[in-house]
């Protein structure tokens, strides 16, 4: 039996497998198993139908599996008849083809030359969906900056265009600065008349003369490249080398071009040129102006410092004339490339320099920290960034006995210190050791002053210490003091000015600050009186008697102060803002006169900047 079974599978097997050999299969997916296309076969003729009642016919037998070739294409015949799908001749006139460049010249333009040529270049940098309106541009909202957008739509452009561009800066308050920075970076809508594309230049510009770089680069920011005016481009220009950001200026230099020939433009495009892949390119830009002597030879030397950095492969020495002066765009570009700069160019830096420095962060903590008492004390640092850097000095392991160092430790020891009178000695350590720099150390030691007690045994030195919290606009801490401080001293008429909420002084602890006051032409005297009236702490009748004693006079005279008056007449805080700060210009408060400042204090107490107005005529009494 089983003999059968192994019989009958064999059988099986054989089968199949002979069928197997006789039809083999492919592995190849369908689309692969189709034979290419070959000319159609003659079609042979079809055999007659066998006759009916015929026998089956036998079955047929397969064809044997043959190999499968591609037949190579066949070659195209030649035909001197001209075919109808070939396109006519086009004839071209030849005034088309003057203005067009030849093949050399092709080859020797740029990537970016050529796309300029042919049409390539960008239009925009941001996609037309997402692009910004510049109609309300600016960086802070009017929950930030308590500024309404529509302040200045109504006012006439030559009067806001006069009291932006009057104001050549520097101004004299630190508050005044921060008022004016807030107000500049809010968003506005520009007035009537004017282009908002030349509002937003007009805010920039002015920000880069109060050496708030870092502020104007921001607003710059917030209008495309695309809808930079020529204004507004030279504006940027500066904030960005201001800020030490060389390579923010990149978008712009696509957009815009070559600049119209400006010797300056045409490098920062060479610059940008090179971090874009065409370092090659433009180093023999570079080099040509140098020979050329379109630009002095050191800026042309900084610009391939700094072209070089993006990958070639030839050094550079940046060699400096013994006639050579600072210029914002050397200290940018030398500062960037850590390129030593000539010590007879930094023995004296100018006061623009000095505010800069502060905020370069290129720059190691402790040459910050040179320069950064300048820029606290012109309202560019704020008393938190001032103890953060001092932080980092600290935890950098800096020598700690002399330098910034040391003013580190003091700090740290007026803020962990046990013992309020140990904390009160490192204070006045820090305004002693930073001489020539007291308000600006004031401005570093604000919340460490604020954690002093106000104890009688304090009450002689609460001056100082008043000063210092109000630099932060610590007005409440400042105002724990009336109660301990004698009335008519120093600490008395800073905690008086500076204090929130409503408060009246009797002209009697005003004639006896005056009787001590030991100031140049009593001048402490006249901006006390000038700010408590503009406040409304002092009756009026008492402030004019007193103002006439001191030889002051408070009554509006000026055009300015007239102007001044009517805008805070109309409630219009955006106006009255960048009037004061017209008004607030200077080096040294010795340029203030109490009139002004009492213009100043009362217009901004009116139009709910009440705040601000308290600070400045703080301000104005601590530093005369």
């Amino acid at each position: 039996m089983r003999m059968y079974w192994f019989a009958g599978a064999a059988l099986v097997l054989g089968s199949g497998l002979a069928v197997a050999q006789e039809a083999p299969r492919s592995i190849l997916p369908p689309v692969f198993q189709q034979p290419a296309p070959t000319s159609t076969p003659p079609r042979e003729a079809e055999p007659a139908p066998p006759p009916a009642g015929a026998a089956s016919p036998a079955p047929t037998v397969r064809n044997p599996p043959r190999e499968i070739v591609q037949p190579l294409p066949a070659e195209p015949v030649e035909s001197s008849a001209p075919t109808s799908s070939a396109p006519p001749p086009v004839s071209v006139p030849a005034q088309a083809l003057e203005g067009l460049p030849s093949l050399r010249q092709i080859e020797s333009l740029s990537p970016s030359e050529l796309d300029r040529l042919l049409g390539l270049r960008p239009r925009f940098d941001i996609p037309p969906g997402l692009q910004r309106s510049p109609e309300r541009a600016g960086v802070l909202s009017l929950a930030e900056s308590a500024v309404p957008s529509e302040a200045l739509a109504r006012q006439p452009a030559s009067l806001v265009r006069a009291a932006i561009a009057g104001t050549e800066g520097p101004l004299v308050a630190r508050w005044g600065q921060i008022m004016l920075r807030r107000v500049l970076m809010s968003r506005l809508a520009a007035p009537e008349g004017m282009a908002p594309a030349e509002f937003v230049a007009l805010r920039t510009a002015l920000l880069n003369r109060l050496g708030e770089h870092q502020a104007a680069r921001a607003l710059a920011q917030t209008v495309d490249v695309a809808q930079w005016d020529d204004a507004l481009t030279a504006a940027a220009v500066e904030a960005y080398l201001g800020s030490g950001d060389v390579l923010g200026i990149c978008p712009a230099t696509i957009q815009r071009g070559s600049g119209g020939g400006n010797p300056q433009w045409q490098m920062l495009s060479a610059i940008c040129s090179a971090f874009a892949g065409e370092s090659t390119r433009a180093q023999t830009d570079l080099e040509r102006m140098r020979r050329q002597g379109v630009q002095p030879r050191v800026d042309v030397l900084l610009a391939q410092r700094f072209a070089a950095a993006a990958g070639s492969r030839r050094g550079y020495t940046v060699e400096w004339a013994i006639d050579d002066a600072l210029t914002p765009w050397r200290y940018a570009l030398a500062t960037s490339l850590s390129e030593p700069i000539p010590d007879r160019l930094t023995a004296d830096l100018p006061f623009y320099y000095r505010r800069i420095a502060a905020v370069m962060p290129m720059l190691p903590a402790a040459a910050r920290a040179e320069a950064a008492y300048t820029a606290a004390a012109a309202g560019v640092l704020s008393s938190a960034a001032m103890v953060d850097l001092f932080g980092q000095i600290y935890a950098g392991g800096e020598d700690r006995n002399a330098g910034a160092g040391r003013i580190s430790a003091l700090l740290r020891t007026a803020y962990v210190a046990n013992d309020p009178a140990v904390r009160l000695q490192a204070l006045e350590a820090i305004w002693t050791d930073s001489e020539g720099e007291d308000y600006g150390s004031r401005v570093l030691t604000a919340y460490a002053a604020a954690r002093v007690p106000p104890e009688e045994r304090f009450a002689d030195e609460a001056g100082p210490l008043i000063a210092s919290m109000l630099t932060a606009g610590l007005d409440r801490s400042a105002a724990r003091w009336l109660d301990v401080v004698p009335e008519g001293s120093e600490g008395w008429a800073l905690a008086a000015l500076g204090a929130p909420g409503d408060l009246r002084v009797s002209s009697g602890a005003v004639s006896r600050f005056i009787d001590a006051d030991a100031s140049t032409g009593r001048r402490r005297s006249q901006f006390l009186v000038a700010g408590l009236a503009g406040l409304g702490r002092l009756h009026d009748g008492a402030a004019a008697d007193l103002a006439r004693d001191l030889g002051a006079d408070l009554t509006p005279r000026t055009r300015w102060a007239l102007t001044i008056e009517r805008a805070a007449q109309a409630d219009n805080r955006v106006l009255v803002a960048l009037l004061a700060g017209l008004g607030m210009q200077g080096e040294s408060w010795e340029r203030m006169t109490a009139r002004q400042l009492f213009q100043i204090v009362s217009t901004l107490r009116r139009v709910g900047m009440e705040a601000e107005a308290r600070m400045i005529a703080a301000e104005a009494v601590a530093r005369v």
